[in-house]
C-alpha cells in the first residue's frame, strides 16, 4: 500500500486472503473532474473526501486530474494519476500518467512510475501494443463514452495484452457492475481478465452468473482464489477510471458482494 493511503483503506486491505478485497481493492481511479460528472474542483474534492471516509474506501484508487490542473490540486491524501494535456510538472504526488492516443513514446516518456498509453481499438492495435512493450509502458482502453466498443473488439484488446504481458487500465462507461443498457460492466471486464473466454464474459448480462465472497470470485462455474485474483490485478487489470465512485459501489452493494 502507498504511504498516503488512509488507515481505513489499510485496514480493509489487511483482510488477508479475502477475495473481495483482493479483486476490488483500489480498483476505482476517481475522476470526478471528467465527463460526464465534470464537477468543479471544489465539488470534486468534496465528493472525493466523502469517498475516502466511506465504508468502501478500500476500493478507492488514485485521484485523476489533467496535467494542467495539477498546480491547483491540494493534497488528496493519496497518489494522483495525471492525464497529459500539458507538460507534466515535477510533483511527488504523481504516481501515473495517462496519454492521449496521439502520444509518441519515441518523443519522450514522462518520468513517473507508470505510464498508460491510450490505445484505440482499431487496425493499429497490435502495433501500438508492441510499442507499449518496447518502451516498458502500460496500456489504457476506453470502454464507453462517445462510443462503446463491441465485445469482440474489447476482448481482442484483453487477449493482446495477455499475450504481451501488458498491464492496462480501463476507463469510460464502467459505472455498471454487470453489462446492461448496452454498456460494459466492470465485473464482466474482471471476469474476462481472470477467466479468459473474453467475448462470452463481456457479453454476460445475468448478475446471478457472478459470485464474489471472501473465498473466491466465480463466473459460470469457474472460480478463482484470492491468490489468482491478486495476480490478475497485478499483472493485467490495474484499475478502472470512473467519474463517479459511488455509482459502481452502489451497484456492487445491490448485488450483496461487498465486505462489511
Amino acid at each position: 500500500m502507498r504511504e498516503r493511503a488512509s488507515a481505513k483503506i489499510r485496514g480493509a486491505m489487511d483482510r488477508h486472503g479475502d477475495a473481495r478485497v483482493t479483486l476490488l481493492g483500489e480498483l476505482i481511479d476517481h475522476a470526478p473532474l471528467f465527463p460526464p460528472a465534470s464537477l468543479p474542483l471544489p465539488d470534486a474534492l468534496e465528493e472525493d473526501s466523502r469517498a475516502r471516509v466511506s465504508r468502501d474506501a478500500f476500493m478507492l484508487g488514485r485521484f485523476v486530474c489533467l496535467a494542467s490542473q495539477l498546480s491547483e490540486l491540494p493534497d488528496v491524501g493519496r497518489g494522483i494519476s495525471v492525464v497529459l494535456d500539458a507538460v507534466l510538472a515535477d510533483d511527488p504526488r504523481v504516481e501515473a500518467a495517462e496519454t492521449r492516443p496521439s502520444f509518441d513514446p519515441g518523443a519522450g516518456v514522462p518520468h513517473v512510475g507508470e505510464v498508460y498509453v491510450e490505445t484505440p481499438l482499431d487496425d493499429a492495435l497490435e502495433d501500438r501494443l508492441d510499442h507499449v512493450v518496447e518502451f516498458g509502458l502500460r496500456a489504457k482502453v476506453r470502454c464507453g463514452g462517445a462510443a462503446v466498443p463491441d465485445a469482440e473488439s474489447l476482448a481482442g484488446f484483453i487477449r493482446s495484452c495477455r499475450e504481451r504481458d501488458v498491464v492496462f487500465k480501463a476507463t469510460a462507461g464502467l459505472h455498471h457492475a454487470v453489462r446492461s443498457d448496452g454498456e460494459h460492466g466492470f465485473l464482466n471486464l474482471l471476469a474476462a481478465v481472470v477467466f479468459g473466454d473474453e467475448v462470452r464474459a463481456l457479453d454476460e448480462t445475468d448478475p446471478t452468473a457472478f459470485k464474489l465472497d471472501a473465498e473466491a470470485f466465480s463466473w459460470r462455474g469457474r472460480s478463482a482464489s484470492a491468490g489468482e485474483l491478486e495476480a490478475a490485478r497485478r499483472n493485467r487489470l490495474h484499475s478502472i477510471g470512473s467519474c463517479s465512485f459511488f455509482e459502481p459501489v452502489e451497484e456492487l452493494d445491490a448485488l450483496g458482494v461487498l465486505p462489511l
